[in-house]
């Protein structure tokens, strides 16, 4: 499991890496609902930039793979979540895969999107922004059943004053 952890960390600093030189952002282009405001990101940048997001992809697919199995690793061979209600242990251990089945979506389909003008297929932009969203919120939900669950584990091992 751990592995996977460190893996994550690796794989996250290389990502950053590839992609810092970019402006605009990823981001921005991962919240790009529409193909105009798609097109409008990607022509900002000059051809290498374009292909150096594209390489990043690989690296991409590698840290989603990563990180949902140290997600569901740490969700089901650890008592890290131990602290929460019986239903909220039995999500954490498969949001993390959630979420990378959404970003692996996203990247195939901006993959797709970036490999030529397709101006004509705006469900597919929506669709792309909307894995986005979902990939980036379940990761917020993740942090946050992890946060709530280290403080309720908090809760647990004071003593009592009463």
């Amino acid at each position: 499991m751990w592995l996977s952890g460190v893996l994550v960390v690796i794989l996250a600093a290389i990502v950053a890496w590839i992609v810092a030189p970019l402006s605009p952002g990823v981001l921005v282009l991962q919240f790009a609902w529409t193909p105009r405001t798609f097109g409008e990101i990607v022509h900002l940048w000059p051809s290498e930039d374009l292909a150096r997001y594209r390489a990043h992809l690989w690296v991409d697919g590698a840290l989603l793979l990563a990180y949902g199995v140290f997600g569901y690793l740490l969700g089901t061979q650890t008592r890290l979540f131990a602290p929460l209600s019986l239903r909220l242990r039995r999500l954490a251990p498969f949001v993390l895969p959630l979420a990378a089945a959404f970003d692996a979506v996203e990247n195939v389909l901006q993959a797709w999107l970036t490999a030529m003008p397709r101006f004509d297929v705006a469900p597919v932009y929506l669709a792309s922004a909307a894995c986005s969203a979902l990939k980036w919120g379940l990761l917020f939900v993740f942090g946050a059943l992890l946060l709530w669950a280290l403080a309720r584990g908090d809760e647990e091992d004071a003593p009592d004053c009463g």
